[in-house]
């Protein structure tokens, strides 16, 4: 009966093996996944074209182990109106630039320049904390992709963000640019779901 035990003690090891090496795998698919844990990204990655959108910007980590202390994002050239979400602790700075030609506003007024930039100074946040930087912005009515260039400002060091696909091929990037996708304007995705019914 010597044999038999063996062989049971020889099945457990290997189930147990075959255990340990699902979780590393699921666990290394988790972190492939998620990378709100290693770049600063959007909270919301997709909106409808022309909505009206509160962007989340995720900073997960510091530079190299040294805490956040400022975080500028740069906003694309067909987004108009931005309004950035104080923070305690940390100062806003608002850069703007002028528009080729006034466009009309909410309730008629004229529009002559845009936010082209905005940046969250203070904290310090500590490497091994995350935290989100908001504002809300009018969307522009096309679909597609829309990049916000980010550069984080660390007690030592700083990290950029901006890494965007050539030719607009998907491509892995070591520093993409928090993105989000614009799919149809919502009354349209409303009528496209109805006719599905």
């Amino acid at each position: 009966m010597v044999v038999p035990t063996i062989k049971y003690k020889l099945l457990r090891r290997g189930m147990s093996f075959i255990r340990n090496c699902s979780r590393i795998s699921a666990g290394a698919a988790l972190v492939a996944t998620s990378p709100a844990w290693g770049h600063v990204v959007l909270s919301q990655a997709q909106a409808p074209a022309g909505s009206y959108y509160t962007a989340y910007f995720r900073v997960g980590h510091g530079c190299a182990g040294s805490a956040t202390t400022a975080l500028r994002i740069e906003v694309p050239p067909d987004v108009v109106t931005v309004r950035p979400q104080p923070k305690p602790g940390w100062s806003l700075n608002i850069e703007h630039q002028p528009l080729a030609s006034p466009i009309k506003g909410e309730g008629g007024r004229l529009i002559t320049e845009r936010v082209s930039a905005i940046t969250w100074t203070g904290g310090p946040l500590p490497d091994d904390e995350w935290d989100e930087f908001g504002m809300s912005t009018k969307l522009p009515d096309h679909t597609g992709v829309l990049y916000f260039p980010a550069v984080q400002i660390c007690v030592q060091g700083s990290e950029r963000w901006a890494d965007t696909p050539s030719g607009g091929a998907p491509a892995h990037l070591s520093h993409p640019a928090p993105t989000v996708t614009l799919g149809p304007p919502a009354a349209a995705a409303d009528s496209m779901a109805n006719m599905k019914m």
